[in-house]
Parts: structure tokens; sequence; C-alpha cells
């Protein structure tokens, strides 16, 4: 029996390979990873750290719409990520620059869907467009993973969430129907302790939101989302499972949102700055650095080096995004359905003579 399936979610600790100080605590847990690639996701995070401060600024400066910052996530997606095959399906949420980018999403196509053009849905990645509404992601990732079944091709799908989705029905209904139907799902739950200002003791009273998967059937682990080796490696385990034997997977990764919301939230009405400075001190990009300078890993040079790249990526993608062609009205409808409904076509004809027939 795999970690996964004997994992019982009402009484086992979190999982954790690395604590806080970068000291590995399950090295029979380590993902098999070279130095390199540890190196690289190391990289990865700056990059996402570096193009997630710039686009926050550009909402600030108005440049760019409502904006919803990452700093935090990044273990969860950038783990998980390197452990998915490029051919499998995510389907984002919203917060999920960093999965997006790994899996193999331009920066400048991210940011062009903040930027408010329908060509930042576009892309040639197996990445689903974002999903706003709370929850209802989960279910086209389920029925994805189920049509790929039917079809017999090894391909599994992703689907990222908050907690606050876990209160929603599509949750749960989701989750029903990949154990009941096979589907080969993940289901990753990004639980950082607050659905926008609703803290997480106010959702539910359940002891984890990983113990949810019981009433489906189906295994939920929780694990130390602000590690990304832990995040790594239970996603392989997952994925494998999802992949041999169309066994869906509820993962609770426990992490923290060091930002607002979005750029239209003011996180400092419902915290305090004493509660979000001390998940400060499990920062996990502050986690992979401490690990790298223990293992001799790291220098102040190599730090300059990959902090002054991802400077040149994100410029270069802001000026790819900033002067990227206007979208039509046309383009803002007709990719809506395979067919345009009468509601949309007279929606469109109402916006061109609205703006002078654009």
């Amino acid at each position: 029996m795999s970690l996964i399936e004997s994992f019982n979610p009402l009484t086992d600790p979190m999982i954790q390979v690395m604590n806080e100080s970068g000291e590995i605590v399950r090295p029979d847990l380590m993902p098999n990873w070279s130095t390199e690639k540890i190196k690289e996701a190391y990289a990865t995070m700056i990059l996402v750290r570096v193009a997630d401060a710039k686009f926050t600024n550009m909402q600030r400066q108005g440049r760019c719409g409502t904006y919803p910052s990452v700093e935090g996530h990044e273990a969860i997606q950038i783990g998980s990520g390197f452990e998915l095959q490029k051919t499998d399906w995510v389907f984002p949420a919203f917060r999920e620059l960093p999965i997006c980018y790994v899996h193999g999403m331009p920066l400048e196509k991210i940011l062009l869907y903040w930027l408010g053009n329908e060509w930042g849905s576009h892309t040639d990645a197996c990445v689903a467009p974002v999903s706003i509404p709370v929850g209802s992601h989960m279910l086209h990732a389920v029925g994805y993973a189920w049509a790929m079944r039917l079809q017999k091709k090894p391909v599994i799908t992703v689907s990222y969430f908050g907690d606050g989705a876990t209160s929603e029905g599509d949750f749960y209904e989701a989750m029903n129907f990949a154990g009941v139907n096979k589907a080969g799902s993940i289901f990753m739950c990004q639980n950082n302790n607050y659905a926008i200002s609703t803290p997480r003791s106010k959702q539910t009273v359940a002891k984890t939101l990983a113990q949810k998967a019981i009433s489906a059937g189906i295994p939920g682990v929780v694990v130390d989302g602000l590690d990304i080796f832990a995040m790594a490696t239970v996603t392989k385990l997952a994925a494998d499972r999802a992949r041999n034997n169309n066994e869906p997977t509820l993962i609770e990764a426990i992490n923290y949102r060091y930002g607002n919301h979005t750029t239209s939230d003011d996180s400092g009405r419902y915290r305090t700055k004493e509660e979000v400075e001390e998940w400060r001190k499990k920062d996990p990009v502050m986690r992979l650095k401490l690990y790298l300078q223990k293992n001799n890993l790291w220098s102040e040079a190599w730090e300059q080096k990959i902090r002054e790249d991802a400077d040149v990526k994100v410029r270069a993608a802001v000026e790819i995004g900033e002067n990227f062609p206007v979208q039509t009205v046309d383009e803002i409808f007709d990719y809506m359905y395979e067919k345009p409904t009468p509601a949309l076509i007279e929606q469109k004809e109402y916006l061109k003579g609205f703006l002078g027939n654009q």
C-alpha cells in the first residue's frame, strides 16, 4: 500500500520532507531529482516571484487589470508541475501563474489574460483557461480525465483550487464522480488559510480538508505546501495512481497567501501583521535556498545571475504583452462556444453598436 493509500487524514501528521530550516527530515521521501533539477526549481521560483511582483506593480500603475498574487504558492505548483507530463492537462483557478508557466504557457500569455486580452487564454500547452467561478473547473478536469480513460489514453488531469472551493457543491460532485467512474484526476487543494477574507475556521469544523475525500471513497492526504520536495513526491505518487489505475486523489497542501487576495483586496483588515510574519518564517523560496546553502549548491554570483535572467524574461514578456494586437469585438464572443448562441450574437451586436461598430 502506497503512502497515499495508507494515509489517514484524521490522524496522520502532515507529510513533510524538508523543514523550515532547509533540513531534510524524511530522506526516504526525497524526490528523484538531480542537483541540476533542484537548482532549476529554485531558479523557477525566483522567476515566478519577479513576475508576480512586476504584474502586481503594473496593476498599481493602471497598466493591468485586477491581479492575484501567487507569493506563497510557488512550492505547491512548481513542485507538482515538475512531476507532471506535458501531455497531462492542468485546470487552473486564477492564482496559478507558477503551474501554468511550468506546464508550458509563456509568461506573456499569462500576462495577456490579466491585461484583458482574450488571446491570453490561447496556448499550445495543455492548460485550460483560467476559471474565475470558485470550484467549477474541478468538474471539467474530472470530465476530461474520464474521457481519457474511455479512450484508453495515459493522460491525467490536475485541478488547482483554494480552500474556499471545498465549501462548494461542485467540489463534492467532482470527487464523487471521479471515484465512481475511475477518472484519473488529482484534486490539488491549496489551503492558504483564507477564502478571500473568510478564515478556514469559519468554513468548516472538519479537522482537515483532506478528510472530505472519505465521503467520495478516495484517498486524501495532507502535505506541507511550503515544502517543494514534499509536493513533488506526493504529486508523483498521485500521478502514478491516476495514470496507471485511473484512481483519483485529493491533496490538501497547507500553505499561506502572503499577499492580498487580489489587488482589489486589503488583507490587513482581516489578519494581523504578526500572523503574516510568523508564516514568513516558512517561506517556500527561502526554505529551498537554505537547503541549497547547506548542500553547497548556492552562491551569491549564481543568485545574482538567475535574478538578472528572470528580470530579462519578465521585461520581455511585458514588452510582448503590452504591444500585442488589440482584440476585436468578434474575438471576445466567437470563441466562447463552437457556435455562438443567440444571446451572445445579440450581445456582440450591441457592443459593436456601443463602440461604434469596431
